[in-house]
């Protein structure tokens, strides 16, 4: 058995975990994300002795994942604070030497999806997580997305609903995507947590407004076989019928395909894996070292 290590690198936590390359995973351990000298020194700590082959690392981001580039491996323009321009995978390579793969925790929980969960026998899917932020990454043909670097869907651009007069909370574009739909704009715009919010509460049918745009988007200019959303917002189960319908509505019949109509209940849905998508993700990010 091929022994892999695995790291989610979250902005509130960091889980890392030990697994095999049929995606299993035997020990975990999670704690909270510091400093990245007190952070990173449980990291290795963890890792140590435990004869690890590759390692696999999905990160909150924005991140450099571009093989070749000078700041390959570094989490980049992040606003948490101390990790900005922060060389994860040089840190890792300093004390560990075995092949490594890095990329966004999106994209990681993308690809985990498509080798092991809901996309699996699938050519394509997005993985979206709805949460803190919010990010999705892309399989297409098989391959993580990238081009000048990785995808950043969740500041995408959407229309403001006419009732809507909260100003968003992204430090960067004020009402993208995550600053209207995120977990904090939520709490903010109503006062509230979205878990204290009855299932009932205006707030999912705005919820689903904003998502569903966002889907909409996706699936005209990627068009991915499978939509897996997953994050602590889409823990509301009564959002994902609200989602699907909205995207209906919108899309106005204009692709034509099982998956969007008959079918659309299979289409969009929470991850196969469950709570282990990020994990899982940073696994199937090491086993393409090996």
């Amino acid at each position: 058995m091929t022994v892999l290590g695995a790291i989610e690198a979250g902005g509130t936590k960091f889980v890392c975990g030990i697994g095999n390359e049929q995606g299993e995973i035997m020990d975990r351990v999670s704690f909270p994300t510091e400093a990245p000298e007190v952070t990173m020194a449980r990291v290795i700590e963890y890792f140590e002795g435990k004869n690890v082959e590759a390692i696999g690392v999905g990160s909150f981001g924005p991140i450099d994942p571009i093989v070749g580039s000078s700041t390959y491996g570094y989490i980049t323009t992040t606003p948490k604070p101390h990790w900005s321009n922060y060389n994860l995978i040089g840190k890792l390579k300093a004390h560990f030497d075995v092949p490594m793969g890095f990329d966004t925790d999106v994209n990681g929980a993308a690809l985990g999806e498509y080798t092991w969960g809901a996309a699996k026998g699938l050519d394509s899917c997005i993985y979206i997580t709805v949460g803190t932020g919010i990010g999705a990454g892309a399989v297409v043909g098989g391959q993580m997305l990238h081009g000048l670097s990785h995808p950043e869907m969740g500041h995408i651009l959407v229309r403001r609903h006419p009732e809507d007069t909260y100003e968003g909370f992204c430090p960067y574009h004020g009402d993208c995507l995550e600053g209207l739909a995120a977990g904090p704009a939520i709490s903010k715009r109503w006062g509230t947590q979205g878990a204290e919010l009855s299932p009932d509460h205006p707030a999912w049918e705005l919820e689903a407004h904003y998502l569903a745009q966002a889907l909409m988007n996706y699936v005209l200019i990627l068009s991915p076989q499978k939509i897996i959303m997953g994050g602590g917002v889409m823990k509301q189960a009564q959002l994902f019928p609200l989602v699907r319908r909205k995207l209906q509505e919108m899309l106005k019949g204009y692709v034509q395909h099982t998956s969007l109509t008959a079918d659309i209940d299979s289409y969009i849905v929470p991850p196969g894996l469950g709570d282990n998508a990020g994990l899982s993700g940073a696994l199937a990010l090491a086993r393409l070292g090996i």
